[in-house]
């Protein structure tokens, strides 16, 4: 996609911006000055008013949403940090809220993990992974990297929360906050769904196909995804339409009976409709199991989840929205079976594939944004 990779060829810093250098604080024993990440800007999250420093979803929520939605909420999915540093090493040292750090289908890399991506020429490249050992990990993430400013990029956690991230450097160098986006790449693509749209199964927080978009895309992104209750609540339709998104998509069917897509689809349109009346909205079928080829049942629940969201869109647009957009299944993970952990989940691989089919269905809805 040439458009994308132009998007990525940006010039890299050729200082640290004195005004924006952050202040650290040194450890005499170790020589590592550590930064708190809240002062170089937690992209990410739409909300501002959040009950904690590292919440998805505004404080007012926990009145509103189902306890699961907002248990789930504090989850630091999608989120990141942009820093620019000299430094030839970098450390971070991160504190999780929950104790369990893996689960038994999907790593601690990328449950508890963090993930450290750096600009280049070419667009941003991976260059760690922060592997949790307990509920506060210190970790060098980097080191030998290559003299002169960088603009790096740290993914949070995708199924734990965070109480405190830092980014450590030695002690004679800097951190400082990266440029602000461009103004026509600031607005970002918020994403509603379900354990997948979280990263299930991801094994480290940028391989969640969100993220992969964000990086390609070059703008933030928005993850409410929510383990197992992405059901198209009403409140959720009410917060969404108090972001100003480039574009929203809406990745429920995993989560929902086809006769609940039925009953809540066009609802939950209306009302993100009635708030953002041209941003576009793009419906989301779920994938197809990875088994289904061999499991009739399965193979029904998407055929007729399908078939009901299918029917809510011809519905909407009949109605009259002209920004209402339709991505097929069948294409998402692929059709070999090979790219999940489970049947549903994506590995890497479904992630990757995933992403490549979001990005060809979003990339002429940004462009007019």
């Amino acid at each position: 996609m040439p458009r994308l990779a132009a998007l990525a060829l940006l010039v890299l810093p050729a200082a640290l911006p004195a005004a924006d250098t952050a202040s650290g604080k040194l450890d005499p024993a170790t020589n590592i000055r550590w930064f708190d990440v809240r002062p170089l800007g937690v992209e990410g999250q739409g909300w501002a008013d959040t009950k904690a420093p590292f919440d998805r979803l505004p404080a007012k929520a926990e009145k509103t949403a189902r306890p699961p939605v907002w248990n789930l909420s504090r989850h630091s999915t999608g989120l990141c940090v942009r820093f620019v540093t000299a430094a030839p090493t970098v450390h971070a040292r991160w504190t999780v809220t929950n104790k369990n750090l893996a689960m038994p289908h999907m790593p601690a890399t990328g449950v508890s993990g963090l993930d450290l991506y750096v600009r280049t020429p070419a667009g941003w490249r991976w260059v760690a992974n922060g592997r949790p050992t307990d509920q506060t990990t210190t970790a060098q993430l980097a080191s030998g990297l290559a003299p002169g400013p960088k603009e790096f990029l740290l993914y949070l956690p995708l199924y734990n929360g965070v109480s405190a991230v830092e980014v450590g450097v030695p002690g004679g160098a800097a951190v400082a906050k990266a440029d602000p986006r461009p103004a026509d790449r600031r607005a970002p693509v918020v994403f509603y769904g379900t354990s997948i749209t979280q990263g299930g199964c991801a094994s480290r927080p940028g391989m969640v196909h969100t993220a992969i978009l964000g990086r390609r895309f070059d703008r933030p992104v928005v993850n409410l995804g929510f383990s197992g209750n992405g059901t198209l609540d009403p409140d959720i339709a009410a917060l969404l339409g108090e972001l100003d998104a480039a574009a929203y998509v809406l990745d429920c069917l995993p989560n929902l009976t086809a006769g609940q897509v039925a009953e809540r689809t066009v609802p939950f349109v209306k009302a993100l409709r009635a708030a953002k009346p041209t941003t576009p909205i793009v419906l989301v079928e779920d994938r197809t199991y990875a088994n289904a080829a061999v499991l009739p049942a399965l193979a029904k629940r998407n055929a007729d989840s399908r078939a009901a969201n299918k029917k809510a869109f011809d519905e909407l647009v009949a109605a009259g929205d002209r920004n209402l957009h339709y991505l097929p299944g069948d294409a998402l993970i692929g059709a070999d079976g090979e790219g999940t952990v489970d049947g549903s989940h994506p590995t890497d691989l479904g992630f990757l594939r995933q992403a490549d089919v979001f990005a060809a269905a979003l990339e002429p809805l940004l462009a007019r944004r």
